[in-house]
């Protein structure tokens, strides 16, 4: 028997006006989701209500079998994990993304940007969508002027990058730059002990990052600098039974995104090289579906974690993220589904994921569509349904149980 999580981030959402009061999947032509859910069993699994994060990562590790309140270790931890960058067992880890930084009022005007002051304002928090060749020069321009035997930044994908600060304070408050896109800095600096470190790094970043030929270039093009970094979601080193081990399964992991990739590594499984899965224009999903199928003929199980806004492009519009929605069913659905057929008895637990958004305070976090699919036993359902939000919500009111999930897709104890 095949297993697999098909968990895919941004692919639902709320309901957007541009769209006729329809979400994302409810606009977008969807013939192979829509078959899941007429043949398996739709529904909705919940976000563990603990406390912890409203983020994928938590709900990834909740379905694997870790309590987030308890063992959530900070998105660096994992996305360290994720990059395969080695944290000591006194080191602290932090994400380290490139933002755009703007001083005054008015989007896009960048200012006179001297150095940081709570009066600054996020004006983007992944610099425009800065590309991984251009934010790899300017991370590694950081290394050589800040970086120490205390302090090593690291390369990653996109915006998001790492540092370790060795022997670093553990008592520090930080925040998710996306929390303060379009506000001045103040509320949303680093606090509590070596605080002040790291407020001197992102100080002295500005200088280097500014006046960057990389930075002189996107300004050329009209595009967002990469004028400052902010520092956030500080770890330690990760420490997990293994879930491969306990479930007695031979696992992989696939994902494009650090931080999720990082979650399967921390539990036991093996990470698929991503190395080929990059998106490209035209081809969002290119070389998933082939190195799955791949990794099941070695494997049991499988977990993938496609993240919808990384692969269109995180700036991109309504348009294009239904566009991206529509192929990965096109992409990614159909044709896994048809190369599991060739493998033998299969189970996929296909989850729609939302956008992460702000929450007014006290707003449950809405529940993600799901489908358990066995592919032995798959009888298409009357009346009709689709894979969307509704009709998720009208079969099964009452959401599954994130931790008790893994369960049923293996039907085992």
């Amino acid at each position: 028997m095949k297993y697999v999580v098909l968990h895919a981030g941004g692919l639902a959402g709320p309901a957007h006006s541009e769209l006729g009061g329809k979400t994302l999947l409810q606009s977008a032509s969807t013939p192979a989701l829509d078959r899941l859910a007429r043949s398996g069993e739709l529904g909705q699994i919940a976000f563990p209500a603990d406390g912890s994060p409203h983020v994928s990562e938590c709900l990834q590790m909740a379905l694997l079998g870790y309590g987030p309140k308890k063992q959530y270790p900070g998105s660096a931890s994992l996305e360290a994990a994720g990059l395969g960058v080695t944290v000591g067992e006194q080191d602290i880890v932090f994400r380290c993304w490139l933002v755009t930084f703007r001083v005054g009022a008015q989007p896009g005007k960048e200012g006179d940007l001297k150095k940081l002051t709570p009066q600054l304002v996020m004006d983007d928090a992944t610099a425009g969508g800065i590309g991984s060749e251009e934010a790899r020069e300017l991370i590694d321009a950081v290394n050589e002027q800040l970086g120490s035997e205390a302090m090593q930044f690291y390369p990653g994908a996109g915006h998001r990058h790492l540092m370790v600060w060795v022997d670093g304070k553990p008592r520090i408050t930080c925040h998710d730059p996306l929390d303060a896109v379009g506000k001045p800095i103040g509320g949303f600096l680093p606090t509590g002990e070596g605080s002040d470190v790291l407020k001197k790094l992102m100080d002295a970043a500005i200088i280097i990052l500014r006046d960057h030929p990389v930075n002189d270039q996107r300004r050329g093009e009209r595009l967002k600098p990469a004028n400052g970094f902010w520092l956030w979601g500080p770890g330690r080193a990760v420490h997990w039974p293994n879930f491969a081990e306990r479930r007695q399964l031979n696992g992989a992991v696939l994902s494009t995104n650090d931080v999720m990739r990082g979650v399967g590594v921390c539990a036991g499984l093996e990470p698929v090289d991503s190395a080929g899965l990059q998106a490209s224009d035209g081809a969002p999903f290119s070389g998933v579906v082939e190195a799955a199928l791949r990794e099941l003929h070695k494997k049991d199980f499988l977990y993938c974690y496609l993240d919808l806004p990384l692969c269109v492009g995180t700036t991109a519009g309504l348009k294009e993220r239904t566009a991206g929605v529509e192929a990965f069913d096109r992409e990614v659905v159909d044709p896994l589904l048809q190369g599991l057929s060739k493998l033998g008895p299969h189970r996929l637990l296909m989850i729609a994921d939302h956008v992460r958004t702000p929450l007014t305070p006290g707003t449950p976090f809405p529940s993600a569509p799901t489908v358990l699919y066995d592919g032995k036993s798959a009888q298409p359902s009357d009346p009709p349904r689709r894979f969307t939000e509704p009709d998720a919500a009208r079969v099964l009111p009452l959401a599954w149980d994130a931790a008790k999930v893994m369960t049923r897709l293996l039907g085992r104890s």
